[in-house]
């Protein structure tokens, strides 16, 4: 029987996933989303073209792969047709290609006024949520009184959904936040039209007879293992398990069904939103930073922070996920830097400990750094012509983490990376 490979960012996201994914598309039969929404921009260059998914799998762009939205996903039907018209140009078999688990909980729009409110009362504690609707989607999914994908097809689908917009109305109330709903009402159905012209699924089914028919399943990730509801930086996270484990219930596959773990980590770090970064570039040096590596979210456009890279950050996470092989993307924004640093332990009293601890507030002053001189080359054809700093740079991690590195990206084009073998099936 084939296993699931899993693919997914190692840090606070934005690491690279969806070029990642699409790279490595043509070696699977399925490419599978399993958790996370709109909040997720996949970004994927090539042929000249940028292309961002948020919600649609990133192997979408390749013939012949069936691409499934998990159960653990929140589908916003709205951004779902947005994104299916904005894919028409490429003349993509989308409706032979493309399935939805009925069990995929939906956003509809009282969800976004309700993250709104919510973001809005927590004044200067704000999380930093790109307010899609995500956290009340799964608020409501824990709470059971959440709408699935499948209950579109339901003879009193309109009546369902009545009942939990009245629900929200009357939290919103309370909030005393203006819910204006006709426009955003009228786009929401308009936009389950479009859903329901796709096949919608028991996809767990789907998965499972994949596999024992042999075909080969791409789990992909959304936001990054620091960001997970149990293991991240709480409370500045997102509302779901964005690990591994994360796979197994948002596709309803068993934990032995689990092969190859793909870790995404830049070579160095980035947040996007509030939150505890500890390695985290201030002032000139952030500034040139986030220049060199375009650092914008693809979803929401705003700048991200940058910092230099967190060792025991990306180790806890590698333990979390059972990492087999990790990826480094960026590596060509650090190429001309005079001096690269990496936090390899934080200092708890006279001691340093590479265990992160329960809250990463206020750790800025207590990481101790090794330094690395810039590779000044990036028209690097091969693992075996990496300059000597970037061959010490990517030693010194595969090292401390006692993983491989077995993907070295170069620039944001698919042509612009570097595999080792290990990674073909």
């Amino acid at each position: 029987m084939a296993a699931v490979d899993i693919l997914l960012g190692l840090q606070w996201g934005d690491e690279g996933k969806g070029k990642v994914v699409d790279f490595l598309a043509p070696k699977y039969n399925v490419v599978a989303r399993f958790q996370g929404g709109p909040n997720a921009g996949h970004t994927l260059e090539f042929d000249g073209h940028k292309h961002v998914l948020h919600q649609i799998p990133s192997g979408i762009f390749h013939e012949g792969i069936l691409n499934v939205i998990g159960n653990g996903v929140v589908l916003d039907p709205i951004t779902f047709k947005k994104e299916i018209e904005g894919l028409a140009p490429f003349n993509l078999d989308l409706k032979r290609h493309l399935v939805i688990s009925n069990k995929t909980q939906m956003i509809i729009p009282t969800h976004r006024m309700l993250d709104k409110a919510y973001e809005i009362a927590k004044g200067d504690k704000k999380i930093g949520s790109t307010l899609r609707g995500i956290g009340p989607t799964y608020q409501d999914k824990a709470a059971r009184k959440g709408l699935r994908i499948g209950d579109i097809n339901e003879p009193d689908f309109d009546e369902r959904y009545r009942q939990l917009r009245d629900f929200h109305l009357q939290i919103l109330e309370r909030y005393n936040f203006e819910a204006v709903l006709e426009e955003e009402e009228k786009q929401f159905f308009e936009a389950i039209e479009t859903v329901r012209e796709f096949d919608i699924l028991s996809t767990e089914y789907l998965i499972n007879q994949a596999l024992v028919d042999g075909q080969s399943v791409l789990a992909e990730g959304a936001q990054g293992s620091l960001l997970d509801i149990d293991f991240g930086s709480y409370p500045y996270v997102t509302s779901s398990n964005t690990i591994a484990a994360g796979a197994c219930t948002g596709l309803g596959v068993a934990p032995g069904k689990i092969g190859e773990v793909y870790g995404i980590f830049k070579a160095y770090c980035t947040r996007v939103g509030s939150g505890p970064f500890p390695t985290e570039l201030h002032g000139d040096d952030g500034e040139e930073l986030r220049k060199l590596g375009n650092e914008f979210g693809a979803t929401t456009g705003r700048p991200r922070r940058c910092g230099w890279l967190d060792l025991p950050a990306l180790k806890y996470t590698c333990m979390l996920n059972g990492v087999t092989q990790l990826f480094m993307m960026k590596a060509d924004v650090l190429a001309d830097m005079d001096e690269i640093k990496i936090c390899h332990s934080y200092k708890v009293g006279d001691e340093a400990t590479e265990e992160l601890p329960l809250y990463l507030d206020g750790q800025e002053n207590n990481l101790v750094f090794d330094s690395f001189k810039g590779w000044k080359e990036n028209n690097i054809e091969s693992f075996e012509s990496l300059p000597a700093t970037l061959a010490e740079y990517v030693k010194y991690i595969e090292n401390s983490t006692q993983t491989p590195i077995s993907l070295i990206s170069l620039g944001p084009d698919r042509t612009q990376t570097l595999m080792k073998e290990k990674i073909s099936q």
